[in-house]
């Protein structure tokens, strides 16, 4: 339970020779108590004032401010996040007569393995870049992580959550991104509970800023891909897309990202081995991956397939030197919408999720209203 101080001021009035007596107590509540030496770091701390406001609250944790919020009367403060285990916090409240102060400890827990986060610190990335957070383990409680994690751009972008798993959050704008934007994303994790005695020790935080806009279409039905780069076409492909034989064979439609890229990828027949129908293994120049499905957009000497007919695997085959241009000149994230299959792209197929329409997007949210 919370320690109640109370404060008592006295107004001593006098009319005529009796003298009134009022006292007006001015009272401060804090949760965790001072003096605790087992507070639970994910309930946060709160402090408030009874039967008046606070002026001011300071809260530190080895030797950093804990950052906080009064409510509009400022008759309460709640820090914005959890608490660092196995701390000492020294408080002191002000209220409109009196100062609190005093120390409490918090649970000292076993540290879990930080997510991992795309994008990168200091990555410049397409405008289609989304914000993937990726847990080692099931997260127990998807609310309690969502609401610590906060995305700050330096303009306005209006953009959501949605969860694909125990284990990976996804934010998105709801359009691409605006070229030039900068983007901090702080996930607080320091004092969240993952697990029983386990809590988290760091907040992993990454800015990035987003680059030109340069996007693709790929038209399996006419053979080409063409570029644009801040809306000026500068690169007409022709292609070889899947040749459909099969469903894996078949290239994905949809609004792809690209996702990484490598100077050479050996790429093997999935599910099948040497003298089987359509084996292959081969290794692959300039290879940009679009899904996880094994779609990239990559060179391929089969120019007199380009431009006329499909007969990959299922990837993008480029002519050599236009697949360098392409893997040259991509950022993560950059969007390559692919059209012309009867096989659409999957939202959690690498990172399809700009599949999903901005509705179902935030119902993917366990904060949406």
């Amino acid at each position: 339970m919370p320690r109640l101080f109370f404060l008592f001021t006295a107004l001593i009035t006098l009319v005529g020779c009796s003298p009134v007596t009022a006292l007006t107590p001015v009272g401060v509540a804090i949760s965790p108590s001072l003096g605790e030496t087992r507070a639970v770091p994910d309930r946060g701390l709160t402090i408030r004032a009874v039967g008046g406001v606070l002026k001011s609250v300071v809260v530190t944790a080895a030797g950093q401010n804990v950052p906080g919020r009064f409510n509009r009367e400022k008759t309460e403060w709640r820090s914005s996040w959890t608490l660092r285990p196995g701390t000492d916090h020294l408080v002191s409240a002000v209220t409109s007569d009196r100062r609190v102060s005093g120390r409490f400890r918090t649970l000292m827990g076993t540290a879990p393995t930080p997510p991992k986060v795309d994008p990168l610190p200091g990555e410049t990335v397409g405008v289609g870049m989304p914000i993937v957070v990726t847990f080692p383990v099931p997260v127990p409680d998807r609310a309690a992580v969502e609401r610590a994690l906060e995305v700050v751009p330096d303009r306005p972008v209006e953009g959501g959550w949605h969860w694909f798993s125990d284990t990976q959050v996804v934010w998105r704008p709801r359009y691409y991104w605006q070229p030039g934007t900068r983007v901090r994303f702080t996930a607080h994790l320091t004092g969240l509970r993952f697990a029983p005695n386990v809590y988290g020790t760091t907040d992993p935080t990454a800015t990035f800023v987003i680059g030109r806009s340069m996007t693709s279409l790929i038209d399996t039905r006419t053979f080409r891909m063409t570029v644009h780069r801040d809306g000026v076409p500068v690169q007409d492909m022709p292609i070889s897309a899947g040749m459909a034989t099969t469903r894996e064979y078949t290239t994905t439609s949809g609004v792809h990202l690209t996702m990484e890229k490598k100077e050479k990828v050996r790429m093997v027949a999935p599910r099948r081995k040497p003298g089987d129908p359509e084996y292959y293994d081969l290794m692959i120049d300039h290879a940009v991956r679009i899904s996880n499905s094994g779609e990239y957009v990559h060179a391929k000497d089969n120019l007199w397939a380009q431009g006329r007919l499909n007969v990959s695997h299922g990837c993008v085959n480029a002519r050599p030197d236009q697949a360098k241009w392409f893997f040259d000149n991509s950022l993560r994230g950059d969007p390559v919408v692919i059209v012309g299959t009867d096989r659409p792209l999957e939202p959690a197929n690498g990172w399809g999720f700009w599949q999903l329409a901005w509705n179902d997007w935030k119902a993917g949210s366990t904060l949406s209203s």
